[in-house]
């Protein structure tokens, strides 16, 4: 497995994967190779989201302490543009964000407790798996808006309106997250 630094604490992990005529055997997870990269998560539930069109937004999600979650994803079929959002105050990235285009054969990305994190996919059909090391807790789940002008994140639409739940266009705009945030 090789780490790859991404932003502030978020990394890529890359499996070794075995190709012959037949395809290709990857070991995918292995706690003792994760940890050695630091990852030492006690991950405890594997969530699946599926997207059947291109353009849908999920996000920008994450749970208030002590619910909060760190993700480790990866994409099992399509790709995305993924987002993550720094809210932990002590960190020199603190409310800034960062992306990454990832595709099936990019490995994992994890992404560490105090982010607010989504996606826009980029294909038809895209499934993502992520493994998460805390329940989800629906009192503390908050989120920032997707198109909060403070980040002005450049979401891959070309002009297209994305796909999004009515859930997750009623999240605040960054100012009004802050005042329930306590990532230090």
């Amino acid at each position: 497995m090789e780490k790859v630094s991404l932003f502030s604490d978020v990394i890529k992990i890359l499996p070794f994967v075995h190709k012959d005529i037949r395809g290709f055997f990857s070991e995918d997870y292995n706690k003792k190779d994760f940890s050695k990269f630091g990852i030492i998560d006690n991950f405890i539930q594997d969530n699946v989201s599926f997207s059947r069109y291109k353009n849908t937004i999920r996000g920008l999600h994450f749970q208030l302490k002590p619910f909060a979650q760190s993700k480790l994803l990866k994409v099992i079929n399509g790709s995305i543009y993924d987002v993550f959002i720094d809210l932990r105050e002590k960190s020199p990235t603190y409310g800034e964000f960062g992306s990454y285009n990832l595709s099936t054969n990019d490995g994992w990305i994890y992404i560490p407790e105090g982010f607010a994190h989504g996606f826009c996919t980029l294909e038809d059909n895209t499934i993502v798996s992520y493994k998460v090391n805390q329940y989800y807790n629906k009192k503390s789940e908050l989120g920032i808006l997707w198109n909060d002008p403070f980040f002005s994140i450049d979401w891959p639409l070309k002009g297209v309106q994305p796909i999004i739940s009515d859930k997750d266009l009623g999240l605040p705009l960054w100012d009004e997250a802050l005042k329930k945030i306590n990532f230090r």
